[in-house]
C-alpha cells in the first residue's frame, strides 16, 4: 500500500500525511469473487476505493458489467498477475480473478474511539464465526442504544458479501472498532474505567437489575465455546439473562437485540 512509502517527518514521529493515510486504509476491507462484487458494486450507497481484477480473466458479460460499473462510478480498476491478486483477496482459490475493496467511514480504532467518546455502550465480539449472527449482531447494534462494536481481525468471521446482506446495509451506519488483540483493546477500556461484562447462566444477577455505568463493554462469545477464559478473567462482572422452561442458552444475535435495547 502506497501510505507505508511515506517517510517519518524529521524523525520525530509520523507525518500528517502518513497518519491520514493509514487512518484510511484502516477503514478498508476487501472481499472477492464475482457474484459478490458484482452485487456491491451495483449498490451506488456503498463508498467503494478500488475494483482489483486478474489480467487473465477472459472477457465475459460479467467482468465487462463490473468493468463498465466502475468507469461509470467514476472508481479506479487495478489490474495484477493472479498472485498478485490473490495477495490482495487472500483468497486465491476462491477469488476467481476479482476483488474489490470498500470503504467503512465509521471504521476506526479504540484510541480514536476513547478519545472521541466520554460515555459509551459497546458490544465486544469474541469469536463469532458465523455471518449471518455478525451482520444480524451489526443490524441490532445499530438500531439500537449501541455506540460501537469492537470486531476482532482473527479467529472471527470478518465482513463478507454475507454480512453486508445479513445487516440489510446497516454496516455503514455504526462505528466499527477492528482489532488485531481484543485482550489489549479491552484493557484499554478497562483502563479508561469501563464496566466491561459477560454473559453466564451461572451468574446471579439478572441483566435488567444491574445498575450500569456510563462506560459499558458487553463481551459476546463464540456460538458454542462462549467467552474464551482469557477475556472471563478481564471481565469486571457477570451479568445473566434469565430463562424459563429449561432453556440454557440464546442465539448470541438475539443476546446482542436484548443488550442494544437495554
Amino acid at each position: 500500500m502506497e501510505w507505508r512509502k511515506i517517510v517519518l517527518k524529521d524523525g520525530f514521529g509520523d507525518s500528517a500525511e502518513y497518519l491520514a493515510k493509514k487512518s484510511f486504509f484502516d477503514k478498508i476491507i476487501t472481499i472477492y469473487g464475482r457474484n459478490a462484487v458484482l452485487e456491491v458494486l451495483e449498490d451506488e450507497t456503498i463508498q467503494i476505493h478500488k475494483l482489483h481484477l486478474a489480467d487473465s480473466n477472459k472477457s465475459v458479460a460479467q467482468l465487462d458489467k463490473m468493468v463498465t460499473i466502475a468507469n461509470v462510478r467514476n472508481i479506479e480498476i487495478a489490474y495484477y498477475d493472479k498472485k498478485a491478486l490473490s495477495r490482495i483477496s487472500k483468497n486465491s482459490k476462491q477469488d476467481q480473478g476479482v476483488a474489490l475493496d470498500i470503504v467503512l467511514d465509521h471504521a476506526l480504532n479504540e484510541d480514536e474511539f476513547l478519545e472521541a467518546n466520554r460515555t459509551y455502550k459497546v458490544i465486544a465480539l469474541d469469536g463469532i464465526h458465523n455471518p449471518q449472527n455478525l451482520g444480524m449482531i451489526i443490524r441490532s447494534c445499530a438500531a439500537g442504544d449501541v455506540d460501537a462494536i469492537i470486531l476482532p481481525s482473527k479467529n472471527s468471521v470478518q465482513i463478507s458479501p454475507l454480512v453486508i446482506k445479513a445487516s440489510v446495509g446497516t454496516l455503514f451506519r455504526i462505528p466499527i472498532i477492528k482489532t488485531n488483540s481484543l485482550v489489549k483493546t479491552l484493557e484499554k477500556f478497562k483502563n479508561a474505567d469501563a464496566q466491561i461484562y459477560t454473559l453466564s447462566s451461572h451468574a446471579t444477577k439478572s441483566y435488567k437489575e444491574e445498575s450500569y455505568t456510563d462506560k459499558t463493554v458487553f463481551i459476546l462469545g463464540n456460538e458454542s465455546k462462549g467467552v474464551s477464559l482469557e477475556l472471563e478473567k478481564l471481565s469486571t462482572s457477570s451479568i445473566t439473562i434469565p430463562m424459563k422452561r429449561g432453556v440454557e442458552s440464546l442465539n448470541v444475535a438475539v443476546t446482542a437485540s436484548l443488550l442494544a435495547f437495554l
